[in-house]
């Protein structure tokens, strides 16, 4: 029998807020190894708006439910599952759209959640604090006191970087665009905060003392790319994995000739494809122990309804937001 539940559609491409709205869709019970999980929390992100304007690599058959991340409970399982229960709280996978009430779901793509994590907290583990984990330990081999460089970083996962180096024992350079947010990212555990411009490279070694950065992580590309670049030791190595400014990577033959450096480009979604199924459990179990103990913590600004998607999705593509924006699952 089926039912039918809200969720976030869009039929073509476009202006988030103006081609994406509040419907009503079918969902079915749960076949013998799936389980009917319902909506507690799921993030707007970045990239779920690129996928809604269509300037997303990947591209859902339209009409298309956006989310790539999000967190539910377990409504009723099939007969063939074992590993969950109703009531459990799971992590939902990526490619089922998260923007929806309830949906039936593989159990075996279910992550379950420890129910000490709140909701809205454990919905942003996924993507983000993910992509930070994996590249402060994928690329190069950081030492105790390390420095780390990063712009864009009062973006979700700048603040994981800081968060997760901290705790670590690295320490981080971090470039931004506003004074304002100076204070905020110290307050958060940030090292040095600087703000973008010409001269930043002396300003880097200026407030390192002059120490070796082995590792930069850009989500900007254009300029601030370069500065990042240039303000490396040799050998040292700058992940690319986002492109904020919509500017190419210039790459001066002076660097890498003469400093040797390395220049890579990281995407989650294509680490979940490729690394092996117990490499993402151990992942997730450890993103898990971070945030049960308080040290991945990302801010949330508002939650809205599923009903009041136009609002939720111009809300999230403002900037100066303090923190993030997310659907919240029906009562």
């Amino acid at each position: 029998m089926k039912s039918k539940v809200m969720a976030i559609v869009f039929h073509a491409h476009g202006v988030p807020e103006e081609v994406a709205h509040a419907e009503e869709i079918e969902v079915a019970e749960p076949g013998a190894d799936e389980a009917l999980v319902r909506l507690l929390a799921a993030p707007i992100n970045p990239a779920d708006l690129n996928v809604i304007e269509g300037k997303y690599p990947l591209r859902p058959a339209l009409p298309g439910v956006p989310g790539v991340e999000g967190a539910g409970v377990v409504e009723a399982v099939g007969a063939d599952v074992k590993n969950l229960r109703a009531g459990d709280r799971v992590l939902l996978p990526h490619g089922y759209g998260t923007w929806r009430a309830a949906g039936v779901v593989k159990a075996e793509n279910l992550v379950p959640l420890p129910p000490e994590i709140p909701a809205a907290q454990a919905a942003m583990l996924r993507i983000n604090p993910a992509t930070a984990l994996r590249m402060l330990r994928d690329f190069t081999e950081l030492k105790p006191g390390g420095w780390i460089l990063q712009n864009a970083a009062n973006s979700a996962v700048g603040h994981a970087v800081i968060q997760l180096a901290r705790a670590s024992g690295w320490r981080t350079v971090n470039v931004v665009r506003r004074a304002e947010l100076i204070d905020e990212l110290k307050a958060a555990g940030a090292d040095a905060v600087l703000l973008e411009g010409d001269g930043l490279p002396e300003q880097i070694s200026a407030a390192t003392g002059g120490a070796p950065i082995h590792l930069a992580l850009n989500a900007v590309g254009g300029d601030s790319a370069l500065r990042l670049a240039k303000a490396l030791a040799p050998g040292g190595t700058l992940v690319t994995y986002g492109a904020m400014s919509r500017q190419p990577l210039r790459l001066p033959n002076g660097l890498l000739i003469f400093q040797d450096l390395r220049w890579r480009g990281f995407w989650i979604s294509q680490w979940y494809r490729t690394a092996p199924p117990t490499a993402v459990a151990a992942m997730f179990a450890e993103l898990f122990a971070l945030a049960q103990s308080g040290v991945l913590h990302a801010p949330v600004e508002r939650i809205y309804p599923l009903a009041e998607a136009a609002a939720a999705l111009a809300h999230a593509a403002q900037s100066g937001r303090a923190g993030k924006i997310l659907f919240g699952g029906e009562a």
